[in-house]
């Protein structure tokens, strides 16, 4: 399933990237269709007393974005897009799951613990940008929100006499998310941020305690015409 979300991603930019080379050559009301690719370096934020903050973390994504121009000149547009995103975290929150229900303690007694995600990606951005039709290399500022559809989940962790345990698809992850974008920079290097809004489990709690984990990106977003 995976796969074939992700080759028709790829098919799909390939086919708007040419018609949109073809196009800018044209006319001056161009749109700034685009494929992206991005690369971070991930965090837990918001994690309950008891946890410490995530161990080394990253994440990757990459899609295709739609420009629909809000005027002539092609400086100020919306994006919207689709996409895929893989993340992975070594995190010190342990969790089991139970006759489906989803227990959660702390991993003080645990070698590895992590979690990795795959997710459908929806971008939607206001853009800013000083590019023409005939001027690819430009300054830009894009801001807005991403919703995320969680396809597959995984925590797996090794206790401290090499016993591997393995959780897939939790019932408590919660799948659908979204959270804030911001990415400033100049032609295909940008810095970018994800600020997510919802946490990425629902009715959970340790020792009495709600958890709100929530994720938080840094890293760069390349964008190719």
């Amino acid at each position: 399933m995976k796969l074939i979300v992700l080759h028709s991603i790829i098919i799909l930019c390939c086919f708007s990237i040419y018609s949109q080379k073809d196009s800018l050559n044209i006319r001056d009301y161009y749109a700034d269709d685009q494929l992206y690719l991005s690369v971070h370096y991930s965090q837990l934020s918001e994690q309950p007393s008891t946890i410490s903050k995530s161990n080394f973390s990253y994440s990757l994504s990459t899609g295709f974005i739609k420009d629909i121009i809000l005027n002539k000149d092609g400086t100020l547009a919306i994006g919207l897009g689709i996409g895929y995103g893989y993340d992975y975290f070594s995190h010190e929150l342990k969790v089991d799951e139970f006759n489906d229900e989803t227990l959660f303690s702390t991993a003080s007694d645990l070698i590895n613990n992590k979690f990795k995600v795959h997710n459908l990606e929806f971008p939607l951005e206001f853009r800013w940008r000083t590019s023409t039709a005939k001027k690819y290399s430009f300054w830009r500022i894009y801001t807005g929100l991403k919703l995320l559809y969680n396809l597959s989940n995984k925590f797996d962790y090794t206790t401290s006499n090499s016993n591997e345990i393995s959780y897939k698809n939790l019932n408590s992850f919660n799948n659908l998310q979204y959270g804030l974008t911001f990415s400033a920079g100049y032609d295909e290097f940008n810095i970018n941020i994800f600020y997510g809004l919802t946490p990425i489990f629902k009715d959970a709690s340790i020792n009495g305690e709600t958890i709100n984990t929530k994720v938080l990106k840094f890293g760069l977003i390349f964008y190719l015409l």
